[in-house]
């Protein structure tokens, strides 16, 4: 673990909360403004937040240990892209393919779940490849 360890890390946390805002608090709130019964109230789920950081601490620094170890001599966007897609594949896709399966959630739901989770992992994959890019020869 070195510094740009260290540096893709704090990065990919911050993107990672900030894209799950947007997911969750914006383009989905509509969608679960209708699901209330499923869910805490925003009061109630706000005692319970520093737990989502130390989630997305946890995600962030496991998609960068992950990705530093699969480090590839192709192109970094081509890798990162690549990347994203596996660990949506390994992640997103089949945790609410089974939380559908537990929970009442409506099917259009999970999709929109899935497809905008998998987008901010590529989105993820990328600025992780970016920053493990090889340096450009003098």
């Amino acid at each position: 673990m070195n510094k740009k360890f260290f540096f893709a890390w704090v990065v990919i946390f911050v993107l990672w909360m900030l894209g799950s805002f947007v997911v969750h608090g914006t383009l989905l709130e509509p969608d679960y403004m209708k699901l209330q019964n499923l869910f805490r109230t925003e009061t109630d789920s706000q005692q319970y937040f520093p737990w989502m950081i130390v989630a997305h601490i946890m995600l962030a620094g496991a998609f960068v240990w992950l990705y530093a170890r699969s480090v590839r001599a192709q192109h970094w966007m081509t890798q990162g892209i690549g990347f994203g897609v596996a660990v949506a594949l390994l992640t997103v896709a089949p945790t609410y393919m089974i939380y559908y399966v537990v929970q009442p959630m409506p099917g259009l739901v999970v999709i929109k779940q899935i497809a905008f989770d998998s987008v901010l992992l590529l989105i993820l994959g990328v600025a992780t490849a970016f920053i493990y890019r090889a340096p450009k020869p003098n």
